[in-house]
């Protein structure tokens, strides 16, 4: 890195920090649900529009269902040699609306609003880092960017490209909030998503009772079985977070339906795991009900490899240069991380602006680490060795 790009660069994010702001503002009072199509490509317009601004080639990923991918690409120094993939995604989990109700706001040096943390900080890192390389120049190797719409339902239309993006890269930095410690994550657990419905026999619940089968009787007997496969010993967490059915309080229900979600760390059986969830799911209790699965969602855990202590070493390093100090946690989140660890691609999560309580009305990101944290990626990125 030459000599002058250092504190170049260091200045250019401290200059920008109003900027910053005004863009979170304009991303986080922008509904974008993973299910709101409309809202997720609003918010990719919005981003892809500040790309093209910027003179960075992009490309928007058209999808049907969910929300369009908006990649670019700046040119390196080394063009020949591998690249550096910039990821984040631009859904919630927040439905439509909750952006008007608990709209963008700041008390103090905190900032509030549906997805302020994760990931719409980081979205602004992100974008912002490929701003400074586009004007300053300094990356030695080509800089990639990608935001993808579907990462809080386990990326259904988007992992294919994700993992196209990953492959081959010098390293993947995945813009997630940093912990609320300050670190970065360097492990993740896996996730599975499973949606399922029950089928039983309505009846009249005072006239006829004995000729039903409650289907919500049965979901809650999956549900008590489902949950017996938490194991805290061998890190296995499950959840049923929603459930809902039957017809009216005086007929026995004949349909109901409930979401799992599984976290599992990398040295489970996966396959047998699933099994597992599939016989209490199908099983028939009591008599004359059954179950089925009716969507699936995989993350991929985040292995914490040789090539992740490197790198995590080599952005300690940057992060010094800039005034804080960081290390590398474990967590049963899961992300798309994931997804670019398993192609082989050297990768670093949550290297985005601290935040915490994510998922919840508490969401809170902390001002004071966006200037520090995307000047600490805008050095890791220029010091990489192109090799």
């Amino acid at each position: 890195m030459k000599a002058t790009l250092k504190p170049a660069l260091t200045d250019w994010f401290r200059q920008r920090e109003g900027e910053m702001l005004d863009l979170l503002e304009a991303l986080v009072n922008t509904d974008s649900g993973s299910y709101d199509k409309a809202g997720v490509d609003q918010v990719g317009s919005i981003l892809e529009s500040a790309l093209r601004n910027a003179d960075v080639v992009t490309s928007r990923h058209r999808l049907l269902n969910n929300g369009d991918c908006i990649s670019g690409k700046i040119d390196g120094e080394h063009r020949a040699n591998k690249h550096v993939l910039l990821l984040g995604h631009m859904d919630t989990v927040f439905p439509s609306g909750t952006a008007s109700r608990r709209a963008f706001h700041i008390d103090g040096d905190v900032a509030y609003g549906p997805g302020v943390a994760d990931m719409k900080a980081g979205l602004v890192m992100n974008l912002f880092v490929a701003r400074a390389f586009a004007e300053l120049g300094g990356n030695r190797l080509p800089l990639h960017i990608l935001f993808t719409g579907d990462e809080e339902i386990a990326s259904p239309a988007s992992r294919r490209l994700t993992q196209e993006m990953a492959k081959g890269a010098r390293a993947v930095f995945n813009a997630e909030p940093g912990r609320p410690t300050g670190n970065v994550v360097t492990g993740r657990k896996g996730a599975l998503f499973m949606d399922f419905e029950v089928r039983g026999v309505a009846a009249h619940a005072g006239v006829s009772p004995e000729l039903g089968a409650s289907a919500i009787e049965a979901l809650a007997r999956k549900t008590i079985a489902l949950h017996a496969l938490s194991n805290r010993s061998n890190g296995i967490s499950t959840n049923v977070g929603t459930v809902s059915g039957g017809l009216s309080v005086n007929t026995v229900a004949d349909f109901a339906c409930g979401q799992l979600d599984v976290r599992f760390p990398d040295n489970i059986d996966r396959s047998a795991l699933r099994q597992q969830i599939i016989d209490i799911i199908e099983e028939e209790s009591p008599t004359c009900t059954c179950g089925k699965v009716v969507r699936e969602g995989l993350f991929l855990p985040l292995l914490t490899t040789a090539m992740t202590m490197d790198l995590l070493a080599h952005y300690q390093t940057a992060a010094r240069e800039v005034g804080f100090t960081v290390e590398g946690e474990y967590t049963g989140g899961a992300a798309d991380s994931g997804l670019t660890s398993a192609v082989g691609a050297p990768t670093l999560c949550a290297v985005g602006p601290v935040g915490g309580h994510v998922h919840t009305d508490r969401e809170y990101c902390m001002l004071a680490s966006i200037v520090p944290r995307a000047q600490a990626l805008a050095l890791a990125i220029a010091t990489l060795d192109p090799d």
